[in-house]
């Protein structure tokens, strides 16, 4: 049980600081054509328990997650080029996507906006979904070779 609790808190400590130095990430969906990656810049709640991005409602990712919730978000550290990457560090975040609506919808986008104040008019555009993913697990790697 000691080292379950120590690798939850190794992994907090790694997301938060991925959290703090990335503001993109890596989104996986699976529709029926399968799996599906897109670069998608986020914000997190206080508690990293929820992870907000906005798309256009025309997209595949969008298509994706209305017939399958069930999403992942990889945020890392890598180095650009050929540099050492054995320091690197990747969080993949397992979770459940849904719309936001209403006051929950106007809530995160103020939390959106001030994390990427360049796409705070995209995320509340009419033609934009905002998106929630509730954290269900986080998994960490580090120490690449």
């Amino acid at each position: 049980c000691r080292i379950y609790m120590n690798k939850e808190i190794e992994n907090r400590k790694t997301l938060e600081r991925l959290v703090a130095g990335q503001r993109l990430a890596v989104l996986a969906t699976t529709g029926a054509g399968g799996p599906y990656l897109s670069l998608v810049a986020f914000a997190a709640s206080a508690d990293l328990r929820s992870f907000y991005f906005a798309t256009p409602r025309n997209t595949r990712k969008w298509a994706n997650m209305a017939g399958e919730s069930r999403v992942a978000l990889l945020l890392d550290d890598r180095p650009e080029g050929n540099a050492e990457f054995s320091g690197a560090a990747a969080v993949t975040i397992t979770g459940t996507a849904r719309e936001l609506l209403g006051a929950a919808r106007d809530a995160a986008l103020e939390l959106y906006g001030a994390r990427q104040p360049a796409l705070a008019a995209f995320a509340r555009a009419q033609s934009s979904v905002l998106l929630e993913i509730t954290v269900s697990g986080v998994h960490a790697v580090s120490g690449f070779r």
